[in-house]
């Protein structure tokens, strides 16, 4: 493995479509469709209370919308490839956007908990079928050597969308009523719609995914490599913030006012690691996807040990926030130079094995916390995210011996 040098030849992207005049307004259009994705996606964590008292159901009850959310789409990142193979991919997004509104539309107007599911599983399928092909929709958008900067853009979008979507949420909710926030975020859907019927490109079917190219593509043992970093990285990430806020009223010992300052710059931390995320791939995308979780490890071990004391506990989340932000982008930057010709497969791939991977870290984040404290969670975050480091070195090293 090459990690002074300069990239190996197999991860270049495919040079017949450098000529690609770049569709930005169609990049910015994705970019607020993916923003209210998310703003929909995590709107209840910041309404249960309200919500749960309009329907009539307890607080676990309406949490299970979220959990039906999460594993809707991760099985809508496996087959809405295979199911839309032969049809225009600007249609399919295009669905994506209408799954948005409807489903936003259906939980305002939900007057019970069956309603509230319903709405809450057409989102699911909108959201895992959206990030299984956001990797090909970039490379279909602008070319190849400005993709790492098309992804950033939309992954900013991602890191505005989770920073905004909780306090907005509550605030909005509180003043106009939970319905009157879901009507709010369809309305934005809508705008995200019309923005990119207006400007999305006609964008055929190249190489339409068929079932067994997705599994077929874990026997190419650079993939292999690849989606063991990115499981592994993901655990690690969701074992640590799941508990992130006990940790900080626990270990901590920060105030309510203290916890949102904190949160708040954990946010803006990932956002600006998501945009610094283009300059480091232009540096080495593999140094990159090394080098960041041996950091986020560092972090995780410091944490416990120095957590203590508010300043550094500031700092060192907003650190692990910031690195976040450049894998966030990095591993599906990733994903379009090592299977160039099966993007779609291997984004669907990805954003399952992202889905397993985060509902494995928080349960298994919530046995290490009754059993270890959250100190011990952290230490667990430290040994997944070193294992992604060493994931990622098998990865291209398996390109390299290609």
């Amino acid at each position: 493995m090459n990690i002074a040098g300069k990239e190996s030849p197999e991860l270049k992207f495919d040079t017949s479509v450098a000529d690609l005049q770049p569709s930005w307004n169609a990049v910015y259009a994705i970019s607020l469709g993916v923003a209210c994705l998310i703003i929909s996606e995590f709107l209840p964590v910041s309404l249960l209370t309200p919500m749960a008292k309009s329907l009539n159901i307890s607080e676990g009850t309406a949490g299970q919308a979220i959990s039906v959310t999460a594993i809707v789409a991760m099985a809508s990142s496996l087959f809405t490839g295979v199911l839309t193979k032969k049809t225009d991919r600007r249609w399919v997004l295009l669905a994506f956007c209408v799954l948005q509104v409807l489903s936003n539309l259906l939980v305002a107007l939900s007057p019970n908990f069956t309603f509230l599911l319903a709405g809450r599983i057409l989102l699911g399928i909108g959201l895992g079928g959206f990030w299984g092909m956001a990797a090909a929709t970039a490379m279909r958008l602008v070319p190849p050597k400005l993709v790492p900067g098309a992804l950033s853009i939309i992954f900013g979008a991602v890191s505005v969308a989770t920073v905004a979507a909780a306090p907005l949420g509550s605030y909005l909710g509180t003043l106009l009523g939970w319905r009157n926030v879901f009507f709010i975020v369809s309305g934005l859907s809508v705008g995200a719609l019309v923005w990119q019927a207006a400007t999305l490109p006609s964008m055929p079917t190249q190489n339409p995914p068929g079932l067994g190219s997705v599994l077929k593509l874990l026997k190419r043992p650079a993939v292999k490599g690849g989606m063991l970093g990115t499981f592994f990285m993901f655990i690690g990430y969701a074992s640590l913030f799941t508990y992130l806020r006990p940790f900080l009223e626990k270990v901590t010992g920060v105030a309510n006012d203290q916890l949102s300052v904190l949160l708040l710059g954990f946010g803006v931390a990932n956002l600006i690691g998501t945009v610094l995320s283009k300059y480091l791939f232009e540096w080495s995308l593999q140094r990159s996807l090394i080098l960041m979780p041996f950091l986020m490890c560092g972090v995780a071990v410091l944490l416990p040990i120095f957590g203590n004391i508010i300043p550094v506990a500031f700092l060192l989340t907003a650190f692990w926030g910031m690195f976040l932000g450049v894998i966030q982008v990095g591993w599906t930057a990733w994903l379009t130079r090592a299977v160039p010709d099966e993007t779609e497969s291997g984004g669907g791939l990805q954003i399952a094995i992202i889905q397993l991977a985060i509902t494995t870290g928080a349960a298994s984040g919530g046995i290490m916390m009754d059993h270890t404290g959250v100190k011990g969670v952290f230490l667990a975050s430290a040994v997944f995210t070193f294992v992604a480091a060493l994931a990622a070195m098998l990865a291209f090293k398996k390109r390299e011996n290609k």
